[in-house]
């Protein structure tokens, strides 16, 4: 029998967990702000900075910071990008340093506030992409979409495990 089984004690590993989960959704998120392909047919592509048509002379690409709403998905997403990383680095310093009581309310606030930027980013691109579309063929919306949605469902996880207080009945043991 170990000593944390004589003194009742259970382990519950939701802050490391949390942590990785605030990790892998900002890994998502850089790679979804990285991928070429965020809605792709068969001679079109789009990603959140570039629009590639296929002309008879080859593939052409233009900026998409030209229209307002994909500039608006463009800076809601790297600002959820930006405070997940806050969140991160917050939340690694806390855990290294073992002073995290009081650090991990701010960062599931952090990470519940970066979620909300995420999914109004996600639910604003399709509908505004459908809505002001020139494709009149069939399109797919990609992996670089599906990776934003990644992220912001491993944001909400480290955020919802940040929430659940362990120390509180580990406390009653010590």
């Amino acid at each position: 029998m170990s000593a944390a089984e004589d003194r009742g004690l259970t382990v519950r590993p939701f802050k490391p967990i949390a942590l990785l989960c605030a990790f892998l959704a900002l890994a998502l998120d850089v790679a979804a702000l990285l991928s070429p392909a965020w809605v792709t047919s068969e001679r079109y592509s789009l990603s959140l900075w570039k629009e590639c048509r296929q002309l008879v002379g080859g593939w052409q690409c233009f900026s998409t910071l030209g229209s307002d709403w994909q500039i608006t998905t463009l800076v809601l997403i790297l600002t959820a990008a930006t405070i997940t990383l806050l969140a991160f680095l917050m939340s690694l310093i806390a855990f290294c340093l073992g002073n995290y009581k009081y650090y991990y309310r701010i960062v599931s606030i952090l990470l519940f506030a970066a979620v909300v930027l995420q999914i109004c980013a996600l639910i604003l691109y399709p509908i505004k992409f459908i809505d002001s579309s020139p494709l009149r063929s069939y399109h797919e919306f990609n992996w670089g979409y599906g990776l934003g949605w990644g992220s912001a469902i491993f944001m909400l996880g480290a955020a919802i495990l940040y929430c659940l207080r362990t120390d509180a009945y580990e406390d009653a043991y010590y």
